[in-house]
């Protein structure tokens, strides 16, 4: 059996980000699921880029705030206690209004942990 208490908090962001991004998952040494608690203030983003995942499924659940989501076909406002799931092959942006009123803070489940992530071009 193996069990481990991790205290978000404490977790040190990740470098190189365009938000506060604490890795869950990793601080457990989760192998097959990716965990990881934004904190996204007005005019950030969640991930890198527009991208989409080979076989990642995704979801956004947002603790507070709201989080605007951007895919091919419209833009999904997603507020406190509510969540997006998103399939593979499904391009999306994740990201805070410029006029938001304030941050959001979001949890983020990816499973498969894979490394598959594509940057999305539109077309």
């Amino acid at each position: 059996m193996g069990y481990h208490h991790v205290v978000v908090s404490e977790l040190d962001p990740t470098p190189d980000r365009p938000s506060v991004r604490r890795s869950v998952s990793e601080a457990a040494g989760l192998e097959n699921v990716a965990v990881n608690r934004y904190e996204v203030e007005p005019g950030e983003s969640v991930p890198l880029a527009y991208h989409y995942h080979d076989e990642q499924e995704e979801v956004l659940y947002v603790l507070s705030g709201t989080l605007s989501v951007e895919t091919p076909e419209r833009t999904y406002e997603v507020g406190a206690d509510e969540a997006l799931a998103v399939e593979p092959d499904s391009p999306q942006r994740a990201y805070v209004a410029e006029s938001a009123d304030g941050r959001a803070v979001v949890l983020a489940i990816g499973a498969p942990a894979v490394d598959d992530v594509h940057p999305y071009e539109e077309s």
